[in-house]
């Protein structure tokens, strides 16, 4: 059976994250376990911040979009990761395994336009704070999340566009848990020197200009900040941090993935595992944590709720 005129392959097998047993058992109870504890305090972000009138901030409105985001982008491969445990043959088409790389570029590219969206909704916050009811309203911020969904979709869509056409006529193992093109490039029936160079420019390069972007625009905004004698500088302050922790997290595993020749390293499996499960879910919490009026206006729908006994 061919999919279009040359590939052979219909289906590729995933290795998975071990081929022991024991370490497998020992993976989905750690997974699951975080999964039933992270999932929904990020479900409980996005109800609290739209029931709570005291959370109608841009700040406010963007996190919550995060949280949704890094719902959905940790929909596209744990499920299908969690699953593979009970199977003895992990097998995924080749239609799937093109799902899987479209939504997984597709999520990862909206979620770095918001963050650049959440950055200058923190610029105008702090350095024109007279103009920020009107710079940032409601309709900017839809714009800017519309936006980052749209940036990720023609990401993704390339993506996608220049794997379709590439054959696939011999092996169709992935050592790996899940379908990205670091993998399925190298399985290729044809030269795809070439490609890797625009795969490159596509993902590596642009994701790595993005980190400097939001890296030198928050350290500015740090700087500004402790020059400024502006009142509540200090909240101003450890919300850029907060920020900076976040870009961090998330685009490190992404630049060790997409910023070097599309071979395999000793710590792929490793780094795949925080980039796709773990950091993703991770990311709200950080915000929620560091910052009071989220967690008290959580205990205020809880306590409603009857949730939560609070004093």
């Amino acid at each position: 059976m061919e999919h279009g005129n040359s590939t052979e392959v219909t289906e590729f097998v995933l290795l998975g994250l071990s081929q022991t047993w024991e370490v497998q058992l020992f993976l989905l109870g750690l997974f699951l376990l975080f999964y039933s504890l992270i999932l929904p305090a990020n479900v409980l972000i996005i109800l609290t911040i739209h029931k709570d009138p005291h959370l109608g901030s841009p700040m406010y409105f963007f996190l919550a979009n995060l949280a949704f985001l890094d719902i959905c982008y940790c929909s596209v491969i744990p499920p299908r990761m969690l699953a593979d445990f009970f199977s003895r043959r992990k097998a995924i088409s080749y239609r799937v395994c093109l799902a899987q790389l479209f939504f997984l570029h597709f999520l990862g590219g909206a979620e770095i336009f918001l963050l650049i969206g959440m950055a200058f909704d923190r610029y105008v916050a702090i350095c024109k704070p007279l103009h920020y009811a009107t710079m940032v309203n409601r309709g900017v911020c839809w714009a800017l999340v519309v936006a980052a969904w749209a940036g990720g979709f023609m990401h993704s869509i390339i993506q996608v566009a220049l794997i379709v056409p590439l054959p696939f006529c011999g092996p169709n193992k992935l050592d790996n848990f899940f379908c990205d093109i670091t993998q399925l490039i190298k399985l290729a029936c044809a030269d795809t020197y070439i490609l890797e160079f625009i795969m490159f420019f596509n993902s590596g390069l642009a994701t790595f200009m993005c980190f400097l972007l939001l890296l030198i625009s928050y350290g500015a905004l740090l700087v500004w900040l402790r020059a400024s004698s502006s009142h509540g500088k200090s909240k101003a302050a450890s919300t850029c941090v907060t920020h900076i922790i976040i870009v961090f997290v998330m685009f490190g595993p992404a630049i060790y993935v997409y910023c070097r020749p599309f071979r395999s390293f000793p710590m792929d499996k490793v780094v795949a595992v925080f980039h796709t499960v773990v950091f993703p879910l991770v990311n709200p919490m950080i915000y929620t944590l560091r910052n009071r009026e989220i967690l008290s206006a959580m205990k205020r729908l809880l306590d409603r709720s009857g949730l939560w006994k609070g004093k």
